[in-house]
Parts: structure tokens; sequence; C-alpha cells
């Protein structure tokens, strides 16, 4: 699976504590957020078949928007 969504991470600290919250309750390859894009981009890559809307519900469990990146 490989996700890229849209989200409102603005800071190094939320960007750290999101992936970490991420990497600690799925398998993932790789995961990051980029802060210098104005969507703030979320991709996600896992060996595992992850729906979408499980990573979506996720972060927005942690308290930030995310939507697929159209």
């Amino acid at each position: 699976m490989i996700g890229i969504f849209r989200t409102n991470i603005n800071t190094v600290k939320d960007k750290d504590d999101v992936i970490d919250a991420i990497s600690a309750s799925f398998s993932v390859n790789a995961c990051s957020v980029d802060i210098e894009d104005c969507d703030k981009v979320l991709r996600v890559i896992s060996p595992q078949q992850l729906a979408e809307r499980t990573i979506i519900e996720f972060v927005n469990r942690l308290g930030f928007r995310c939507d697929i990146l159209d």
C-alpha cells in the first residue's frame, strides 16, 4: 500500500508524533510528512494492504485533518 494524503500537520513535533504513532500502530516500510509543502503531504508505504480510510481515521483521531491527495 502506498498512501498519499493532504493534512494540516504544521510543526516538526506534530510531524514526529504522527509518524511515531503510525509506525507503532501499523507495519510500515516508510512514513513521512512534508511540512514545507502547501498540502502538508503525508506518505505511508506499507507491505500490508491498509485501507486509505484506516489511515485517515487514525490521523483524525490524533487531532489532525487528513484526506486523500487528489
